[in-house]
């Protein structure tokens, strides 16, 4: 039995039979859905005994999962089968024509295929490598495998709960469900750590919201504490508002109705043309080497490298974390070495993110010829031009070619600068959740407008 056919044969949460659902049903399904995220966030794992859960800190912002409950895994199997389809396609190992709606089903189910297989294996990995294990007083009992093989069946429903979820974000609601839960992750983040006056164990004396502790830094004369999380809180500041303009600019390439003489529009393409697609694979294939580093790590085999605590130090991960720049560099303890593995970081990411953004352009159906394509359907042409398909393709390659290049150059660099500063809920997450922020308002906008105003569902592209 191939993968096809297995395929075929899974559970899949139903299409809606509407052509198109009305505003409020996929308004509501979307905040069930965030909802049910948050309370699955809450629910431990039964059986898990005392880990070091604040290594899985930067995994958890990044794949959108909450460690130490039922939802561990978060969207890291979805995103990873993602990446593996993604490179095989790439590579031209597989090939899949999503311009056909058979071709889409094909890789929509392989994709579900290999997001239940990272699921077990990333569930057995967790489990049996020591990241999520039962209390080390049950090491060497019967009972302890037994609460090893319960954990892995939790962390599997749990990841199962989270590829419906998405299946029903992306069916019957707005975006996608990867999108809404790491917004939904890094936002928790980015309130608790600029707002929460609560301290923390292992630092009873200073909470652990920014603001907070600079007044209470400032109060008890502590100027170099104050001034570390005035500097990241602008930081994060900076970094929101670098997101949304790099998300505003956009080309707009003129066109003209064919049957409608002296009439036209002019078409958008964004520079950042893959959106936040190259980030979240990138993020995610860090977070990934960091995972599995540090499990062959506690197996004593770190091929992929060695931490010293939560910080890698050597090997293939030392690139794949960030070092915190910006407060070496407010305490006075910047080294030549920090700026090597920051430079270092920023150029794996910015290649990371050119290599996915390309692939994305060119498996998703953003490519010059499925977007000529699109534009043709629509009864649009390049003025002064026949009416012809070719001629549209070339001059899109002038500028979508381009614009996944640079836009996806550009957002890495962005992303990976705003890791070295620490702003809060890292970079990375920031730039994720401003940019799933503004395409879930401006699908919620224009999903509105027309309800409002059914007549310009013609015109944008609405049926």
């Amino acid at each position: 039995m191939n993968l096809t056919s297995i395929s075929s044969n899974l559970p899949e949460v139903a299409t809606p039979t509407q052509k198109r659902l009305p505003f409020k049903e996929k308004l509501k399904w979307t905040l069930i859905i965030l909802v049910l995220y948050y309370i699955l966030g809450m629910i431990p794992l039964f059986g898990l005994g005392e880990n070091s859960l604040q290594q899985f800190q930067f995994l958890s912002m990044i794949l959108g999962a909450e460690f130490g409950s039922i939802i561990s895994l978060g969207i890291g199997p979805i995103v990873t089968a993602s990446i593996v389809l993604q490179l095989l396609n790439g590579s031209g190992i597989m090939k899949f024509d999503l311009t056909t709606h058979e071709g889409k089903m094909k890789f929509q189910g392989l994709q579900k295929v290999l997001s239940l297989f990272f699921i077990i294996l990333e569930s057995v990995i967790y489990v049996f490598m020591g990241g999520l294990a039962p209390a080390n007083s049950l090491a060497g009992t019967p009972m302890y495998l037994t609460m090893q093989l319960l954990l892995v069946i939790q962390l599997f429903i749990g990841g199962v709960l989270i590829l419906f979820m998405d299946e029903v974000v992306s069916k019957w609601g707005f975006g996608s469900g990867i999108s809404l839960f790491i917004a939904a992750g890094v936002s928790k983040h980015i309130f608790v750590r600029a707002f929460s006056p609560f301290s923390s164990p292992m630092n009873p004396d200073i909470p652990v919201g920014a603001i907070p502790s600079f007044i209470v830094s400032i109060s008890h004369g502590n100027p170099v504490n104050a001034a570390v999380e005035f500097g990241m809180v602008v930081a994060t500041v900076v970094v929101f508002v670098m997101a949304v303009y790099f998300q505003a600019m956009k080309v707009e390439i003129p066109l003209s109705f064919g049957r409608v003489r002296g009439q036209g529009m002019r078409w958008p393409l964004s520079f950042i043309y893959t959106s936040n697609i190259p980030v979240i694979l990138v993020a995610a294939l860090f977070a990934n080497i960091q995972l599995w580093a540090r499990l062959l790590q506690n197996w004593n085999m770190p091929i992929l490298g060695t931490f010293v605590g939560n910080q890698p130090v050597s090997g293939l991960v030392r690139w794949t974390r960030a070092p915190l720049l910006l407060q070496s560099f407010i305490k006075g303890s910047l080294q030549f070495s920090d700026i090597l593995d920051g430079a270092g970081y920023v150029l794996l990411f910015l290649v990371g993110c050119v290599i996915f953004s390309w692939f994305w352009m060119q498996t998703s159906g953003m490519d010059p010829k499925s977007v000529a394509k699109q534009i043709m359907s629509s009864g649009l042409q390049i003025p002064g031009f026949r009416r012809d398909q070719r001629v549209l393709e070339r001059l899109l390659e002038r500028y979508i070619n381009p614009l996944t290049i640079l836009g996806g150059g550009a957002v890495g660099i962005l992303a990976a600068v705003a890791d070295l500063t620490g702003a809060f809920g890292t970079g990375t997450g920031i730039l994720l959740a401003v940019m799933i922020v503004y395409n879930l308002y401006e699908e919620i906008a224009r999903d509105h407008m027309m309800d409002m105003y059914p007549a310009l569902r013609r015109f944008m592209g609405g049926s």
